[in-house]
């Protein structure tokens, strides 16, 4: 099973277009120890020409782009793509927004639960994925369903909560484990990919989920719950947004420690958070503990 990084970083990227921030400044100018990273995604492929997205950021195209294996083939079709399907992995814009580049009137095949399915037959804006050439296929929790020949996906609800733009009112809504955020897991029969960009809390039942995995990209967001307020960055905490955060007696960290997984990968990272950077304490900690940090481009072969 062959695996590219397409994006690391959470929501608004990395710099995020309006921050200021000493991040931020050292990533957009070029400073190496603060690598640039688009929102977060992976492409999966068991024989290096079907490929598989899971999640489209809103920065696909670029992402595309700088993807050779992702370009059409030079002796193909005039339009053509080795984009076989797509898996979603919840309804937040960092998710879904990347969609819309796929617009032209490609076959392909969109997988999500039939929450998320609902998510975009309310919006028409995504009505450019032209039905009777995109296929969107509604996936029950933990139904394992085949990506290609190879390939097999299983959707799995994990701890979140509804997206910021589908919240009500003013308080904040409650952490469910309704299908609303789902984890997805790729199998060739043999490997066992676990892709988590977003998860509120581990329970017992998705660390059992996890045990065995030969690789996990999962939820680091924030190095610490307050750590937005903490920079003036927002009011919001990392449990308020959702996510778990890397450190802390209930961080990510720490809830790996005596899990039974092979490698694990640091993925969707907030422009906040200090792992982006090389020279951190943060990142030495993170990586003393056995986590790699995703970085655009990274590739990973199973």
């Amino acid at each position: 099973m062959k695996i590219v990084v397409l994006g690391a970083a959470a929501g608004g990227g990395f710099p995020q277009w309006n921050s200021n921030a000493e991040g931020c400044r050292r990533a957009r100018s070029g400073d190496p120890a603060a690598a640039s990273r688009t929102q977060a995604g992976l492409a999966v492929s068991h024989d290096g020409e079907r490929w598989f997205l899971l999640n489209a950021s809103p920065d696909l195209r670029q992402q595309i782009e700088r993807t050779p294996v992702l370009h059409p083939q030079a002796q193909g079709p005039i339009r053509s793509s080795p984009i076989a399907g797509v898996v979603l992995t919840g309804g937040d814009v960092d998710v879904i927004a990347g969609l819309l580049t796929l617009r032209e009137r490609q076959p392909f095949t969109l997988h999500a639960t039939g929450r998320i399915h609902a998510v975009l037959d309310a919006n028409p804006i995504f009505e450019v994925l032209a039905r009777d050439v995109v296929l969107r296929q509604i996936q029950a929790l933990d139904a394992p369903f085949a990506l290609d020949e190879a390939l097999t996906a299983t959707l799995f609800a994990v701890p979140g909560k509804a997206p910021l733009y589908l919240e009500e009112g003013g308080a904040a809504p409650p952490i469910v484990v309704d299908g609303t955020t789902v984890g997805a897991e790729v199998s060739d029969g043999r490997y066992r990919l676990v892709f988590i960009p977003g998860c509120a809390a581990m329970t017992p039942a998705l660390a059992e989920r996890l045990a065995g995995a030969d690789l996990v990209f999962f939820d680091g967001t924030l190095w610490r719950d307050d750590e937005m307020i903490q920079a003036g960055l927002g009011p919001k905490t990392g449990r308020r947004m959702g996510h778990m955060s890397l450190d802390g007696p209930d961080g990510v960290i720490e809830a790996f420690r005596d899990l039974d997984v092979g490698r694990k990968v640091v993925i969707h990272i907030n422009n906040s958070n200090p792992v982006l950077l090389a020279e951190s304490p943060q990142r030495a900690q993170a990586q003393a503990a056995g986590w790699a940090i995703a970085h655009d481009g990274l590739e990973i072969t199973l």
